[in-house]
């Protein structure tokens, strides 16, 4: 009788799908970021733009929902719905071109913020992919397919601005 011996040999086919597996990440990591940012840069230009329509839509139920179930603290309700809408209205328009992103994506940021803190606390799960995503647009810009590296790396040598 012969004793059973562990087989050393793997199933068919392993060692191709170790392989493949093995180059994933370097895949993943050759991505580009201006790829990656325009996804972000439309994914949250679209959520405000969304809301600011609806704001314009209705301005008499905006204006209820700022003087009632909003009520952002230090900020008269006509004005704070006048700001959101143009904030909610220039700032999309702004990341979807890539222009002014960083400053764009701080502004949404600190509305994101506000929104939390005094609109809807129990919003956080929605709230934080906003941030998250904004996060990325101010700290690492809007990549290279947009008017603000246009404007970097063409426009402000030519006038003698420099990057450091």
């Amino acid at each position: 009788m012969t004793e059973a011996t562990p087989s050393t040999s793997s199933p068919p086919g392993w060692s191709v799908l170790t392989a493949i597996a093995g180059k994933v990440p370097g895949w993943l990591d050759s991505v580009p970021y201006a790829l990656l940012a325009l996804p972000l840069r439309f994914a949250a230009a679209t959520v405000f733009w969304r809301s600011g329509q609806g704001k314009l839509a209705n301005w008499d139920t905006t204006l209820y929902l700022f003087q009632e179930e909003y009520k952002v603290p230090l900020l008269p309700p006509d004005f704070a719905a006048h700001m959101a809408a143009a904030v909610e209205l220039t700032t999309p328009v702004l990341l979807v071109c890539g222009l002014a992103s960083r400053l764009s994506a701080a502004v949404l940021l600190g509305m994101t913020a506000v929104i939390q803190i005094f609109v809807y606390p129990m919003s956080w799960p929605t709230h934080i992919q906003w941030a998250a995503i904004l996060l990325i647009i101010l700290c690492r810009g809007p990549g290279m397919l947009s008017v603000d590296h246009f404007l970097l790396t063409q426009i402000a040598p030519k006038l003698g601005f420099t990057r450091k």
